[in-house]
């Protein structure tokens, strides 16, 4: 997939484990750690909204296009 998610990269930044982000938004824990590990192949608008309102960022601060190779 040409989609890559950043979760990673801003739970580092935040100092966050999944139990935080599963605290602070309520998504489960199964989805945060697939996208924590860029597994998911679909992700929900509410889902997007919640993390971007936690780390106070853009969906394209979470989630990045780059070229197949």
């Amino acid at each position: 997939m040409a989609i890559r998610c950043k979760l990673s990269t801003l739970m580092g930044q935040n100092r966050y484990n999944i139990q935080d982000v599963y605290e602070k938004t309520g998504l489960s824990r199964a989805t945060i750690s697939n996208l924590y590990h860029d597994k998911m192949q679909r992700i929900d608008y509410e889902t997007l909204s919640k993390l971007c309102k936690l780390f106070d960022c853009t969906v394209g601060d979470l989630l990045e296009y780059y070229k197949p190779e």
